[in-house]
């Protein structure tokens, strides 16, 4: 069984990698392009853009997500049982007093993200704090908490950002492919496979982000739900919060299916979640993690 640091280290090392995988994916994309329209330019363009997402995926995960996501700074006077259970709970864990965030919406959920301890932040809709009695409170931020001090969060936040632009990068090769001109003869048989590489590119690029998101988040949402429960010393907290929070059904006002690993529940809904949708899940089935809480 794995300790807490091997955790850690691992997740660090799954960050580094889909970074270095990025880096490789839009410089052979660029190497791709520059070729077929006979630029060079094209691949010191690639190479630059390669270089700013990874540092900015990295340094500013956290901005991009809340900016996303509609989140507002939560004030101790307006979100009293917020602060205090997120203060009670740094205490206990054993870290710094994560920034916290609200997003204005009637579906109850959260997520954790941020780089690393110092820059962590935790946000609640309020339909959760609404909701849940101090005690569920305190199961789901005890969650939240678990996600920062696994450094689950840092990998989850970063798939986000580079996913998704290696989805933007696909798409926008095809379009070229298709409508730009070209040093080269686009009826040679080069010509043909690099767009064919690139059709197959953008249909497999968002297959490729949604299986991303789902190898680093089903996992570590069972390790978090365990972790919190023996923070609270309470799993029956979690375990009621979970229920109430999936049989709300309606959406959130602004799920995105970017960001949707991030947070505890589905942000779709649980009506989602039917048919052929259930094989791209990024959540395990809420009675799953009900059972292992409670067994």
């Amino acid at each position: 069984m794995s300790t807490l640091y091997q955790d850690q280290s691992s997740n660090i090392r799954k960050t580094w990698l889909l970074m270095g995988v990025f880096l490789i994916v839009v410089i052979g994309i660029g190497w791709g392009i520059s070729w077929y329209y006979n630029s060079s330019v094209i691949l010191y363009i690639a190479v630059a853009f390669a270089l700013v997402m990874n540092v900015g995926s990295y340094w500013f995960s956290d901005k991009i997500v809340l900016s996303m996501t509609h989140a507002r700074p939560a004030t101790r006077e307006e979100f009293f049982d917020f602060y205090t259970v997120a203060e009670n709970l740094a205490i206990t864990a054993g870290l710094l007093l994560p920034k916290l965030y609200v997003i204005n919406d009637p579906a109850p959920n959260a997520f954790a993200t941020g780089r690393n301890e110092k820059h962590a932040v935790v946000c609640a809709t309020t339909g959760l704090l609404a909701m849940l009695t101090r005690t569920e409170l305190e199961g789901v931020i005890a969650h939240e908490m678990s996600h920062i001090k696994n450094r689950d969060m840092l990998v989850m936040t970063v798939a986000v950002v580079l996913a998704g632009f290696i989805a933007i990068i696909a798409d926008m090769f095809i379009r070229m492919s298709f409508f730009g001109g070209g040093n080269r003869d686009n009826d040679s048989k080069a010509g043909v496979i690099m767009l064919v590489l690139g059709i197959v590119a953008a249909i497999l690029a968002p297959i490729a982000a949604q299986l991303i998101k789902m190898a680093v988040s089903r996992k570590r949402e069972f390790l978090a739900d365990a972790s919190g429960a023996l923070l609270t010393r309470y799993p029956e907290g979690l375990a009621s919060a979970l229920q109430k929070i999936s049989s709300y059904g309606a959406p959130m006002r602004n799920a995105n299916t970017a960001t949707a690993h991030l947070f505890i529940s589905n942000p779709f809904g649980g009506g989602a979640m039917k048919g052929v949708a259930k094989l791209f899940m990024t959540h395990p089935p809420v009675e799953e993690r009900i059972k292992a809480l409670l067994d």
